[in-house]
């Protein structure tokens, strides 16, 4: 149905610009936010590099209850304010890390994670769910990724 073939040679805000528009197309007209975020985590898994893990947390009450992903198997349920995910959704902020192990109370799902970025997904101001990247790469993502995921994050809003 989609052939979204990203060609890894181009500068990253090209390939962020591809990810953006496979995004908004897949989503398009689809109203189930289940979908749409397993769709949306696939498409991130095959435009972004060196990725262990790749999904979604959902709030859910006061906790992020876990969502559609592509990795090892995940955190079922993570408080608000506790680890990487926990932190961008209670402050509503992007948080990227170098080096997870260095993050005060990081939650640790896979051993093999290294770096992580986390990106909100906001709804009328509310945080409704987080983007969660990790990678086994220390210091793997930089501004260009988390202007990419954060353009994917506004994208995603509307669609859940």
């Amino acid at each position: 149905m989609y052939d979204f073939s990203p060609d890894p040679d181009r500068p990253k805000t090209e390939i962020y610009a591809e990810l953006a528009s496979a995004a908004a197309a897949i989503v398009d007209g689809e109203r189930d936010g289940v979908a749409n975020m397993a769709n949306l985590a696939a498409l991130i898994w095959q435009f972004v590099p060196s990725l262990n893990w790749a999904g979604f947390y959902r709030v859910i009450e006061n906790e992020l209850v876990l969502g559609p992903f592509i990795g090892k198997p995940a955190c079922i349920r993570i408080p608000l304010g506790q680890g990487v995910c926990g932190a961008a959704a209670a402050e509503g902020t992007t948080q990227c890390v170098e080096d997870v192990h260095a993050f005060p109370g990081h939650i640790a799902c896979d051993a093999a994670s290294r770096s992580e970025l986390v990106v909100p997904v906001l709804s009328d101001g509310k945080v409704i769910a987080v983007i969660d990247l990790d990678s086994p790469d220390l210091a793997r993502f930089d501004d260009d990724d988390v202007s990419g995921i954060e353009a994917l994050a506004r994208i995603a809003s509307a669609a859940l």
